[in-house]
């Protein structure tokens, strides 16, 4: 922990808390096709262990489907065999170079349990923040004990630093709810 007050580096912290939340919601599947939901799909290319995106073009042709073209032709049943073993519940139809896969429907059940995960991502993300304003307050409090800043510094920094967390937290609450009501939608 440095002596030194930077309510930037705890504002760029706390937006690094939310980039994350963000990053986990697009991993989170909804009835609709995205092209992020392949991203922790990785392949056995050439001897080597490599990301989907190294050997393929992944789009999303329609909102239920997401489509990859595969570069190699030899590679075609590995990628097959990568996503099928994903444990991410999707099937592939290979057409050539290309392999198809279609989105299921979420039945409600399904659309409950994926809300609660979202929660469960919200306020890991809320503690995230959390913790980075009480490594601002510590530092703060250590200043004002070694009269390094005066009270009255101390006093308007921790509410800059409580403006920034409320802030923050804001920007978690709007991404839950969007997501919410992404995954509700029928």
């Amino acid at each position: 922990m440095s002596d030194k007050f930077d309510l930037d580096d705890l504002k760029r912290r706390m937006q690094g808390a939310v980039a994350t939340l963000k990053h986990e919601f697009g991993g989170l599947r909804t009835g609709r096709a995205s092209a992020s939901l392949l991203d922790p799909v990785h392949v056995d290319a050439y001897g080597s262990v490599s990301p989907l995106n190294q050997v393929a073009t992944v789009s999303v042709p329609e909102p239920r489907m997401i489509s990859v073209q595969v570069w190699d032709k030899a590679l075609v049943i590995a990628v097959d065999k990568a996503i099928r073993e994903a444990n991410l519940g999707l099937q592939p139809t290979v057409e050539g170079q290309i392999l198809r896969i279609r989105m299921p429907e979420l039945n409600e059940q399904r659309r409950k349990e994926l809300v609660k995960v979202a929660h469960k991502y919200a306020e890991e993300a809320r503690v995230a923040v959390r913790h980075v304003r009480r490594d601002g307050i510590d530092i703060l409090k250590k200043l004002l004990k070694d009269h390094a800043i005066p009270e009255d510094d101390e006093k308007r920094h921790e509410t800059e630093v409580q403006k920034a967390t409320d802030e923050a937290v804001k920007d978690i609450d709007s991404a839950l709810a969007a997501k919410e009501k992404e995954i509700m939608q029928v």
